[in-house]
């Protein structure tokens, strides 16, 4: 698989399926999963989106008006939209209030979700995918199954 980060621009003709790597990202806080996943997916056709920008500068405002903070928000919500899969990625001791907005409003695509005990909103992550019907795991090692499994075209019920 090929990665594509933030600003790189996300081309229609790059090879599907798109894969979305949404969750914590709380620099400082969240390990850097992503680079996990993309080595454990790196044999399988497709595009991985990887939203950890590499020159992320926290002194960017959090404004719709502050260029770089708004190419990053229109980056990512660009790269869900168009995404096949999504896999998120829910990592204790971090709260990830837009990882939480990601799961809302695209629990209605192809998603996994990997959601450890000790997220501190497991329970509602939980609630949320049961209705949805939206795969769960609560290891990394479970996810990268779950997500080769879609990948590979198994069904939700032949993955963990």
């Amino acid at each position: 698989m090929k990665t594509i980060k933030p600003p790189t621009q996300i081309h229609a003709d790059a090879e599907r399926p798109f894969i979305f790597l949404a969750g914590s990202i709380e620099m400082g806080t969240a390990e850097d999963w992503q680079a996990g996943i993309e080595k454990a997916l790196a044999s399988m056709a497709g595009t991985i989106m990887n939203p950890r920008r590499d020159d992320w500068d926290a002194s960017w405002k959090q404004a719709k008006d502050e260029p770089q903070f708004r190419e990053q928000v229109d980056w990512e919500l660009d790269a869900l939209e168009s995404s096949d899969l999504i896999a998120l990625y829910l990592s204790p001791g971090t709260k990830s209030p837009i990882s939480l907005l990601e799961l809302g409003l695209y629990c209605e695509k192809n998603m996994v979700v990997c959601c450890p005990t000790g997220f501190w909103r497991k329970g509602n992550v939980d609630i949320v995918c049961e209705r949805k019907g939206i795969v769960v795991t609560e290891t990394i090692s479970d996810f990268v199954a779950a997500l080769r499994g879609r990948l590979s075209g198994k069904s939700s019920e032949e993955t963990p």
